[in-house]
């Protein structure tokens, strides 16, 4: 089987596109990282200046304990939205990825298919033992990534049911 300088070029186009996709999800949700680091810093500034102040002016002990003692509710709540919102940003590009890699792996799965049908066809008598156990390894392939699959999908289902458990505290 000769692969043509057309053939070439479109598998090197597809390998740079997935690339490209690859990088822009990364980069897009590094960007929406960043945001919300910086966006929880200058919240958490201006809280612990107004928390400070808040203590400051308290006229005893008492009134000082319980001016910061109202502030760490609401300090774990923001804790806990942060959290939330890093889950979320990352598994929303988790998903994109792992759509980008099913859609590679569905076409690397259709010319392998293909690949080994041919070479079934083309293939000299007596080699039906070595055709079949190419055909088992893709098959065998393809049934480890579809468990993958699985596997991923119960952890993210898992981690997502403890976040909505912790965002109910």
């Amino acid at each position: 089987m000769t692969i043509n300088a057309e053939q070439f070029a479109a598998a090197n186009k597809a390998t740079v596109d997935s690339l490209l996709a690859v990088a822009n999800t990364a980069l897009a949700s590094a960007e929406r990282i960043a945001a919300l680091n910086l966006n929880t810093a200058r919240s958490t500034l201006e809280d612990t200046a107004a928390g400070v102040q808040t203590v400051l002016a308290a006229k005893d002990p008492q009134a000082a304990f319980a001016a910061q003692k109202s502030l760490a509710q609401p300090a774990v709540d923001k804790a806990v939205a942060y959290g939330k919102s890093v889950y979320e940003i990352t598994t929303e590009a988790q998903q994109e990825l792992a759509k980008m890699v099913e859609a590679q792996f569905g076409e690397f799965q259709k010319s392998v298919t293909k690949m080994v049908d041919l070479a079934a066809k083309s293939a000299p008598a007596g080699s039906e033992g070595a055709v079949a156990a190419i055909q088992s390894a893709v098959a065998a392939a393809n049934s480890a990534f579809g468990n993958m699959n699985a596997v991923a999908k119960q952890f993210a289902d898992a981690t997502q049911a403890n976040i909505a458990a912790l965002s109910k505290r």
